[in-house]
């Protein structure tokens, strides 16, 4: 086991911005396991149950709590559209002892946006993406760093200057230290 503390890096961010795609990317770079709460919400409600929303957030601190304990980098993947779905990863991290990152996924070019979430097909068995309309209506408020804890914006207009600009905020909150991988991706 590693002497430094498990890392939770939180890739948030509304529907159709490209969280799960940066997560996958920094969750293989880290060889850590990637949470989607997407995925969760999935099986939960094929399951039958009648608040995945809040059941998917409440599983995915679960999960990454055990996988930080165990001294695992964990990378979640959640829209965490409102203060309390982030305050909640500030109490995971210090629960386990990990340093949190938290990235905010941003898409500068409100048509681009659109076409992304339209053009957005079903990965996961069973999964309802959200339209467009939805996206629109869905709660967001805008990360403030005072109640939500310090946050990086990344845009993800580029794939590539994405996952760049997330992995050197990673760094940064890492400090000098090399980050080793650990844990499995599942």
């Amino acid at each position: 086991m590693n002497d430094d503390p498990a890392l939770l890096v939180v890739v948030a961010g509304r529907p159709g911005t490209g969280k799960t795609t940066l997560a996958g990317a920094l969750s293989a770079r880290l060889g850590a396991t990637c949470l989607r709460v997407d995925a969760v919400e999935t099986a939960l409600r094929r399951a039958g149950t009648d608040r995945p929303g809040v059941a998917g957030y409440a599983v995915a601190h679960e999960l990454a709590a055990a996988n930080l304990r165990l001294g695992g980098h964990v990378v979640v993947d959640a829209v965490c559209p409102v203060p309390d779905s982030r305050s909640a990863w500030r109490t995971t991290a210090e629960g386990a002892q990990a340093r949190l990152v938290q990235l905010v996924t941003v898409l500068p070019d409100p048509v681009a946006h659109e076409r992304r979430v339209r053009e957005r097909a079903p990965d996961l068995v069973g999964q309802r993406v959200p339209t467009w309309e939805d996206v629109v209506r869905q709660p967001w408020e805008p990360w403030d760093s005072r109640r939500d804890g310090s946050a990086v914006a990344v845009d993800t207009t580029s794939r590539d200057a994405a996952l760049a600009a997330a992995w050197a905020a990673v760094e940064r909150a890492v400090g000098p230290q090399p980050l080793r991988p650990r844990g499995r991706r599942t």
